[in-house]
């Protein structure tokens, strides 16, 4: 199902480049740790996070990010920044969820800013 997280990760690059953000990195890895998408707002580094449900039962996409999830996502966001040799308390960062529900052409786009 790798295909269908790569649709909707390129979905959300989309919608948050049509909002003015710019790319620096998809599929970041690190060990366990992943970060869907790497992006710029400006000055400040943006870590997305990226999350689909076909409808809002049990919650829905904008509820799907596990304490576990939040966790992995930090650590890797601190092994992206000491990788890139930038310093966490002198780098403008935040973590943002973009939740899309429903199916094509139907979806809906939420952008969560700070969502963590």
């Amino acid at each position: 199902m790798k295909s269908k997280g790569d649709f909707y990760e390129s979905l959300a690059c989309q919608h948050l480049q049509q909002a003015g953000l710019r790319l620096m990195q998809s599929h970041f890895k690190a060990g366990r740790w992943e970060v869907d998408l790497i992006m710029k707002d400006g000055a400040t580094l943006v870590f997305v996070e990226v999350k689909y449900r076909r409808n809002h039962l049990y919650g829905g996409a904008a509820n799907a990010l596990s304490h576990s999830q939040i966790n992995r996502l930090r650590g890797a966001a601190s092994y992206y920044l000491q990788s890139h040799k930038l310093k966490e308390y002198k780098t403008q960062c935040r973590f943002d969820l973009v939740a899309i529900t429903g199916e094509p052409p139907q979806q809906h786009i939420e952008w969560l800013k700070n969502a963590f």
